[in-house]
């Protein structure tokens, strides 16, 4: 009887700390993890370093001066080497170490491993990254960070660079113009393409940049953030106004870096430019974004006379596409689909879209689209989207590197008024001054009398 009293006054917390532990698992993983992951992994891969390496092949055969030394010394059996292990630096949302590669290994060793040792130290993913020749670095993540994002407080953002989502490493997805100049974004709807865009606006709204918007929903996306936006066209009559404004602003910024260069036998090296930012700062011309919203409406025509509108609106596209760079006017083209069944000139635009990410779409044709010539894994990720998970994507570059981010939620309301307060920011181009959105004003609210009056004054 004492015994079983005993083994219940034991097994009572234990049974609580167990079910507080899978709760918080379940609901809280970042504090599960800071708690009781973060030890448990770190145990595990500190005890079987060396048996997981091996068994990963991993390993080489010690050198010949090893094996004389461990001889002499002791009679133990001399074993393989595993890579040189460094310091063990834990995160929030996992561990990083840093590993030097033995004579004849290559990353890419270490990276076809990377399923075994997650399984082998208990964690959710393994990543690996090269530091330089013969150092890789292994970043442990101790859940999915993709579940409920997060964004880390250190971000690394700047002038053009906007931190927009989570990657699943844990690390921040900066959408950085002066790197990836023109981007494509698909998604169907509700898949989270929306959200994408507010993050973008909002983080380029603190910053000395113009915003320009073609939204043929009839503005209903990019109408809530005019406060911000140089210029705006809702439709695709707008639109075919809006484009020639753009691209002699364009054209008239080459006339100005032609002119600002001035090459003489003896002009140095550092003023000779090709492009805006080779000219000083009061010379030079503030940035242009372009958003393009459902890029599709552009392309569909009724008429003949809209098939003429059309092809004009594509030519302009082009050239942004290919010239826009150097004056500093990037483009950000969104849509649902995007291909060569929109039309002529679908497919070369597209080919000028460095950027991709591709949220949930309807069907894989759509996903092939924005990623097919980039990576068939990529392609299969973004089908395996869940309709569950808006916001989650796959980006990607056409140098062939792509990886899943998810969107943190950020309301309509908080992106407008974030918006609003940046208005003061919107700089003064004179081609664009007749596309401006005319603002409406907020009425101003009446004082609300007090309930209690004040006592009168006597004598």
């Amino acid at each position: 009887m004492t015994d079983l009293t005993t083994l219940l006054e034991v097994g009572g917390p234990v049974a609580a700390f167990g079910g507080g532990a899978a709760y918080a698992r379940a609901k809280h993983p970042a504090a599960y993890w800071s708690t009781v992951g973060l030890p448990i992994s770190t145990v595990r891969l500190l005890s079987s370093y060396g048996s997981v390496m091996e068994a990963c092949g991993l390993t080489v055969p010690p050198s010949r001066l090893r094996v004389l030394a461990v001889k002499a010394t002791t009679r133990r059996e001399v074993r393989p080497v595993p890579p040189r292990r460094g310091i063990i630096r834990p995160t929030s949302t996992g561990l990083r170490l840093r590993l030097r590669l033995a004579p004849g290994q290559e990353p890419a060793d270490v990276a076809a491993s990377a399923e075994r040792l997650r399984h082998a130290w208990g964690v959710h993913a393994v990543y690996v990254t090269t530091v330089k020749p013969g150092v890789v670095e292994l970043r442990l993540v101790g859940f999915n960070v993709l579940r409920r994002v997060r964004m880390p407080r250190k971000v690394g953002g700047g002038f053009l660079k906007v931190p927009v989502a989570l990657r699943e490493d844990a690390t921040p997805f900066l959408r950085d113009y002066r790197t990836i100049p023109h981007q494509l974004t698909l998604g169907a709807t509700l898949s989270g393409k929306s959200m994408y865009l507010r993050h973008l606006i909002t983080g380029l709204a603190a910053q000395s940049v113009a915003l320009v918007g073609i939204d043929c929903k009839r503005g209903v996306e990019l109408a809530p953030f005019a406060p911000r936006l140089s210029a705006l066209a809702t439709n695709p009559e707008q639109a075919a106004e809006l484009l020639p404004a753009l691209v002699k602003e364009m054209e008239d910024r080459y006339d100005l870096i032609k002119a600002r260069q001035g090459i003489t036998a003896d002009t140095l090296d550092e003023e000779i430019t090709s492009d805006i930012w080779g000219l000083s700062e009061n010379q030079r011309p503030v940035p242009v974004v372009l958003f393009v919203d459902e890029v599709a409406e552009l392309f569909l025509t009724a008429t003949r006379k809209d098939e003429e509108r059309r092809d004009e609106m594509v030519t302009q596209l082009i050239r942004l596409a290919q010239l826009g760079r150097a004056a500093g006017i990037y483009r950000e083209v969104c849509g649902q689909r995007f291909g060569a069944e929109l039309g002529k000139g679908a497919t070369m635009l597209r080919a000028q879209l460095t950027g991709r990410v591709c949220h949930r779409v309807n069907d894989e044709a759509s996903a092939k689209m924005a990623l097919g010539d980039i990576a068939p894994e990529a392609v299969l990720a973004a089908c395996a989207i869940a309709p569950e998970s808006p916001g989650l994507a796959v980006a990607g570059d056409t140098s062939g590197g792509w990886s899943r981010i998810r969107t943190p939620y950020l309301s309509l309301g908080d992106a407008a008024e974030t918006c609003r307060e940046s208005a003061h920011l919107v700089p003064d181009l004179p081609a664009l001054r007749f596309f401006r959105p005319d603002v409406p004003v907020r009425p101003v609210e009446a004082p609300v009398p007090p309930v209690v009056r004040p006592r009168p004054a006597t004598d």
